[in-house]
């Protein structure tokens, strides 16, 4: 019986990995740095090189493991092609047939975030849910769309790009993807820093916001709970434009539930019910009941969805 599955996620410093037991239980985790000298051709080779030393380590035959999933930091086509990772500097190429041939194991191979979605579907914040929208709110604003259980990765593998929906008309500063105006230049950590730098150069309100040297969205957040009317308005515009957004999505998905991770989460209830506030004065009638999760396994959420990818086939 094969009862082993590993679980990959590829990172631009580290690459995660976990060996799972085919329903799901973790049986341990490690990291490896992530080489990307020489066009990122010994990344591939070095998670073999891994598992095949965790099998040996752990004794386990290859006939026992049901396969290895892999999450990838960019566009993945349904049949593996990976449509381009400039941080890792992959071009175009098909992940799951050259992993295949390296160590002659099945593989399965998505989006980063679109499977850190079907992680949290599986064994997280979404579990007991077959329909789920994930948001994560890091640095940028990054998401993953499960419907049916499955992952719905889009024609050109870009499902699930919630950070680079457009809110705005009137931004004059670039987005990293080149537009103006994306969600994740107002709904991220950055962006909301970004806002509140703005704010003090250019209002004279009094806020406590001044003090920071450094400024960061935990800060603004932190300041917004113990009622700076300055951070309060930033966190409300935060919670107005992502509530929106999601208003949007939920016309479009229609999903059981979305589940909010990435740092910004961290916040907690404070987060939710700003963006709850929003989203149920934005949304179709039918949709505005639509609950709200906070994300459970954090860093691990790549790896257990990758697990997923191959114990959901």
């Amino acid at each position: 019986m094969k009862e082993y599955i590993f679980g990959v996620d590829i990172g631009g410093t580290t690459i995660k990995l976990g060996l799972f037991k085919a329903e799901g239980k973790l049986l341990e985790k490690w990291e490896i740095e992530t080489r990307k000298e020489n066009e990122g051709k010994y990344i591939l080779k070095d998670i073999v090189e891994t598992l095949e030393n965790k099998l040996n380590e752990k004794n386990i035959s290859k006939e026992n493991v049901l396969g290895i999933g892999i999450g990838v930091p960019g566009p993945v086509k349904d049949d593996g092609t990976v449509l381009r990772c400039v941080n890792l500097g992959w071009e175009i190429f098909n992940i799951v047939d050259k992993v295949n041939k390296l160590i002659k194991l099945p593989v399965s191979a998505g989006n980063d975030a679109n499977v850190a979605a079907l992680g949290e579907m599986w064994q997280g914040g979404g579990r007991g849910y077959k329909n789920i929208v994930m948001v994560t709110l890091g640095t940028g604003v990054g998401g993953g769309i499960v419907i049916d259980g499955k992952i719905i990765p889009g024609f050109n593998g870009a499902g699930g790009e919630i950070g680079h929906i457009k809110v705005s008309d009137n931004e004059i500063e670039c987005c990293g993807c080149g537009n103006k105006g994306c969600l994740e230049q107002y709904a991220s950590a950055t962006g909301i820093v970004s806002l509140a730098n703005k704010a003090l150069k250019t209002m004279k309100i009094k806020s406590d916001l001044k003090n920071f040297e450094n400024l960061s969205a935990k800060d603004i957040f932190d300041s917004a709970k113990a009622g700076d009317e300055l951070a309060l308005e930033l966190v409300d515009d935060f919670g107005n434009r992502l509530g929106k957004a999601l208003a949007n999505i939920s016309c479009v998905i229609d999903p059981e539930i979305f589940v909010i991770g990435g740092g910004v989460s961290k916040n907690g209830s404070f987060l939710i019910e700003s963006i709850t506030k929003h989203f149920k004065g934005n949304a179709f009638h039918s949709s505005r009941n639509t609950k709200f999760e906070l994300a459970k396994l954090g860093n691990d959420a790549g790896i257990y969805g990758a697990a997923r990818l191959i114990s959901g086939n």
